[in-house]
């Protein structure tokens, strides 16, 4: 365990390495006139960038309620995240022991499905013509959370400065408490300092 630890600031500052051999070759391809190739190196150099930011957001996302089992992160990776529009796409699956609950709590940072949802946060007329929705407040910020007690389905979601988005998802659960409190317990502060531009 100690030799992974150890590993991590090595790996990180590798790649850390790679990105400005990456950066610096382009310019040199973009002096010397071959731009094709130059915007192929700074795409890649682009790309590990995003995997380095990813890799700092997902030590932001909360631990397991008591009860229940995490696996690790997963990042939708560069390729998934510029398919979806660019940006960062991150999430972790939370399931219940000895029981059927499932949890998936996801984020996306700087792309544009978030801006779908921010017509949805400023418009309190639209939150309230949905049936099963109501707005939470979690100190100054708020999330709008949805709950199906019929099929034990809730979601809960944040949109934080316009372009981060964080929601929790639920299924074979009691009530939407869980996916709160979830939602609740994200380090909200270290998620703006690692996704600043």
């Amino acid at each position: 365990m100690l030799g992974l630890a150890l590993a991590l600031p090595v790996t990180a500052s590798a790649q850390a390495d790679e990105v400005v051999e990456q950066i610096e070759l382009g310019l040199e391809l973009y002096q010397e006139g071959e731009y094709g190739a130059a915007l192929t190196e700074l795409e890649f150099a682009i790309n590990d960038i995003r995997k380095l930011m990813s890799g700092r957001l997902a030590n932001t996302f909360p631990e397991a309620p008591a009860g229940w089992s995490v696996e690790e992160v997963e990042s939708g990776g560069g390729g998934a995240a510029a398919l979806m529009g660019g940006g960062a796409m991150l999430q972790r699956n939370y399931r219940e022991e000895g029981g059927d609950g499932r949890l998936e709590a996801s984020m996306m940072v700087d792309n544009p499905m978030v801006q779908g949802m921010a017509a949805l946060f400023n418009n309190p007329a639209m939150i309230a013509s949905q049936p099963n929705m109501e707005r939470v407040r979690m100190g100054r910020e708020s999330a709008i959370v949805k709950w199906e007690a019929e099929r034990g389905r809730v979601e809960a979601t944040m949109l934080l400065d316009g372009r981060i988005l964080l929601q929790v998802e639920g299924q074979g659960l009691d009530s939407p408490d869980l996916a709160v409190e979830l939602l609740r317990d994200w380090d909200l502060a270290e998620v703006r300092e690692q996704a600043t531009r």
